[in-house]
């Protein structure tokens, strides 16, 4: 079986979902695939993405929709609220399977245990051990949160 990156599999379901005239699906895959290229030629010389880096980039978009999709509810735009919303589902199908609250917070307790933290002081040092474990799993917003809730802060 030849395994395609995930890089690939976008580019293939952006073809079917072009002659499937799926309006939402199709523009919000080139977004991304534009969002890849552009990271590809960010920096020194132009690279190919590995697919941990392409989730990174899929996550940081995924992010940027989730919080369009706030502000444009909170702004009483449901319409772009709700074109938001889609295209973070279709993101959604790209990434792995998102922590739970209960995850982030066992993760959390590991790190502390880990790095013997105290305090609040130390929440770098316990962000260092939890964030790449969490890597594309979970907001760093609400890591972040967990880790100041259970130092105490």
């Amino acid at each position: 079986m030849l395994f395609m990156t995930l890089k690939e599999t976008i580019r293939t379901d952006l073809t079917t979902a072009m002659k499937a005239r799926d309006e939402i699906r199709s523009s919000t895959l080139r977004m991304v695939l534009t969002a890849i290229t552009n990271a590809e030629v960010a920096g020194k010389q132009a690279r190919e993405l590995s697919d941990d880096e392409v989730i990174g980039v899929l996550s940081s978009e995924a992010k940027k929709r989730r919080e369009a999709a706030t502000a444009f509810a909170d702004g009483g735009r449901p319409e772009q609220a709700a074109k938001e919303k889609a295209e973070a589902a279709v993101l959604a199908d790209y990434l792995p399977a998102q922590l739970t609250p209960a995850e982030i917070s066992d993760l959390v307790a590991e790190a502390i245990a880990q790095t013997g933290a105290a305090d609040v002081k130390a929440m770098g040092k316990v962000m260092g051990v939890v964030t790449p474990q969490v890597k594309g799993r979970a907001d760093g917003g609400a890591v972040a949160a967990e880790v100041r809730r259970q130092l105490g802060a």
